[in-house]
């Protein structure tokens, strides 16, 4: 596992009311669900840059109103189309 060290000014922590530990917590969470909903990470990476079980991140994901399943409604018409 590789870890990151990160320098950030303590008015964060307070900003935030959060310790530092609950702080990283949270900012991963942020970066997995804004990295999912961009569509640059799968379901399962998200859960884990978050991590959470992939039901934990769903629920995440549910509670930011992030859609989780995207259809791609051109594709779809071009598959039933085909079929």
């Amino acid at each position: 596992m590789t870890h990151i060290a990160m320098d950030l000014p303590d008015e964060v922590f307070s900003a935030r009311k959060q310790p530092p530990r609950e702080f990283i917590k949270d900012l991963r969470l942020a970066a997995a669900i804004h990295w999912y909903a961009r569509g640059e990470i799968s379901m399962e990476k998200g859960a884990m840059i978050a991590g959470l079980d992939r039901v934990d991140f769903l629920a995440a994901l549910a509670a930011e109103q992030v859609e989780v399943f995207n259809i791609d409604w051109v594709s779809l018409e071009q598959e039933l189309n085909h079929a």
